[in-house]
């Protein structure tokens, strides 16, 4: 991690180039040195915080004040930062009775926090977990006594973790997972808190502020979705080549421990939804054989969405995964043992991310733990399809291989969409599709749970969601569409979002179809729409002008009554 006196050397660069993100900073306790790691680790991820730090302690003052610079300010984040060393004294004022349920009184109020700022303003709330204390006033004993402040700290962690989970718009730092990680004196510094109540330490606000960043990053839609492993001495101990399937080191006896436990933690990101994929320097046949064969084998092929094991140069085998996986270069992570192999894909695809691993083995998965590499701002069981659904992908370019043309490989697909307004299955990920989607999205408006709920309601919306499935499989919810009333005669596409998975089956055509249809059975005459230009969405530049919208000053423009529908080889379901 950047120490905090780097760090402080980015306040001087130029953020100019960078997204602006507004940041409100309410803090309980004296924030200055917080407010600056913040700012600076912008540079380092390239965001321009623009923040508006409240006065000392004025949480609550800011909050529930209507006319307060909160409100002003209007930002798009507000991180609500309290420390446990203020929890404590908190704690220590209530008599018996009050102690025994001190936790709910501080999820109480941070529901109430959260409910009076979202009435105000759209921006999302982010809160930390404290790190924890113990007062050693009931030893070991704490734990069975229910009025005890490490009881009641706990306790509140886990409330603030719950309404989390009920309230889609807050999100949670979690400061007390990180001082489980880093120790708590490294966390606290008690000369700054006593000579200027800083409760956090030098060394610990640069990684309060890359955790924040990394919440930030997710909620915008800027996250990691692929891990690409290495085999050889990464994957497994040893080399397969020369060992053979017998002498690799894998298991739980030995040095076989180090590399199972991180096959197992490659296998939970798979089922959260990260892709894997094999990049390795082998003969493929060989390379696969411990996938296929070993007992001891935490992954196996069906883990695996990409699989290249050959000779060629990692640079351009990892060009092919992403040409297969149709995501962008940043959103991958390559995990190789070799630091030459490591600084030529820096060098080769400087977009990728690329750990330097230790020298030593047995610190590989911790290391890779610390990174946070994989912060996300949703999860759905879709996600657990994932890499079913990347194999099934592959299938299809063997097939489109074997015709002459695209027409016959698409009408051979036998391809049908289920085509429905948004409901309380398709939610989920309707918002998770506006917060990932950076190619295939006209306007790169990020929507939360809470958001797309409320628009759902709205009777100035109309909603579509659009699956695709074929012969192959079930591609699950590839594209949304959200309408919007501009007045009695027209429709503006407040949201065109779809999967690049699925682009070049003629999903375009059949989508305008469908929304083209809507507006004729509501007797709208036509269809507004905008192109808003992103550093990632060029591949849609010119998809309105292909559709044959009219440009308009900024906007396009679609004639209801002269439109005929697209031909496509889409079916509804």
């Amino acid at each position: 991690m950047i120490s905090f006196n780097e760090l402080k050397r980015n306040l001087k660069k130029d953020f100019s180039g960078f997204k602006k993100v507004k940041v409100a900073l309410l803090s309980d306790s004296a924030s200055q040195l917080l407010n600056n790691a913040i700012k600076a680790f912008g540079y380092e991820v390239q965001l321009d915080f623009d923040i508006y730090e409240a006065d000392y302690n004025q949480v609550a003052l800011q909050v529930f004040d209507p006319t307060s610079e909160l409100y002003r300010f209007n930002p798009d984040f507000i991180f609500i930062n309290r420390c446990t060393e203020k929890l404590m004294k908190d704690f220590y004022k209530k008599d018996r009775a009050q102690r025994d349920v001190f936790s709910e009184e501080v999820a109480k109020t941070t529901q109430q926090y959260y409910d009076v700022i979202t009435q105000r303003l759209r921006a999302k709330v982010i809160v930390n977990t404290y790190p924890e204390i113990n007062d050693s006033l009931f030893g070991n004993f704490a734990s069975k006594i229910t009025s005890s402040f490490l009881y009641q700290q706990r306790k509140s962690n886990l409330a603030l973790m719950d309404l989390s989970q009920r309230v889609k718009d807050l999100f949670i730092c979690d400061l007390a997972a990180l001082q489980s990680e880093l120790g708590y004196r490294f966390v606290f510094d008690s000369k700054m808190y006593v000579n200027a109540d800083m409760v956090y330490s030098l060394e610990f606000l640069p990684y309060i502020a890359k955790h924040l960043s990394d919440i930030i990053l997710s909620i915008n839609g800027t996250f990691k979705k692929c891990l690409i492993l290495d085999l050889d001495n990464t994957t497994w101990g040893g080399i397969i080549g020369d060992d053979g399937m017998e002498g690799i080191q894998i298991g739980y006896l030995g040095s076989g421990k180090i590399f199972t436990e991180l096959q197992l933690w490659a296998k939970q990101l798979k089922h959260r939804g990260i892709i894997l994929a094999v990049c390795s320097k082998n003969t493929e046949e060989i390379a696969k054989e411990p996938f296929l064969g070993h007992p001891d084998m935490v992954l196996r092929m069906d883990d695996i969405a990409v699989f290249v094991a050959n000779w060629e140069t990692k640079v351009e085998n990892i060009r092919y995964i992403q040409s297969v996986l149709n995501i962008g270069f940043d959103s991958m992570v390559f995990v190789d043992d070799n630091p030459f192999e490591r600084e030529m894909v820096k060098a080769g695809i400087p977009e990728i991310c690329v750990p330097d691993l230790p020298e030593d083995p047995a610190e590989y998965l911790l290391f890779l733990r610390s990174l946070n590499l994989f912060e996300t701002a949703s999860f759905t069981e879709e996600d657990e399809l994932r890499t079913k659904q990347y194999q099934e992908e592959a299938q299809r370019n063997i097939l489109l291989r074997s015709f002459e043309n695209e027409n016959d490989f698409l009408a051979n697909l036998g391809m049908v969409s289920d085509v429905r307004k948004f409901d309380a299955f398709t939610i989920p990920r309707v918002a998770q599709l506006t917060q990932r989607s950076n190619q295939f999205n006209l306007r790169t408006v990020r929507y939360t749970e809470e958001d797309i709920k409320r628009i759902s309601a709205d009777p100035g919306y109309f909603t579509i969601s659009l699956t695709l499935e074929d012969r192959f499989g079930d591609h699950g919810l590839i594209g949304i569409i959200i309408l919007k009333k501009e007045d009695d005669t027209s429709l503006f596409i407040d949201s065109w979002i779809m999967s690049c998975r699925v682009l070049k089956r003629g999903m375009e055509d059949f989508t305008l179809n469908t929304i083209v249809s809507l507006a004729a059975a509501n007797h709208f005459t036509k269809i507004t729409a905008e192109y808003l230009p992103t550093k990632k969405n060029g591949i849609v530049k010119d998809h309105y002008k292909n559709l044959n919208f009219e440009p308009i000053g900024d906007l396009w423009v679609l004639d209801v009554a002269g439109f005929k529908d697209r031909d496509t080889f889409i079916s509804k379901k």
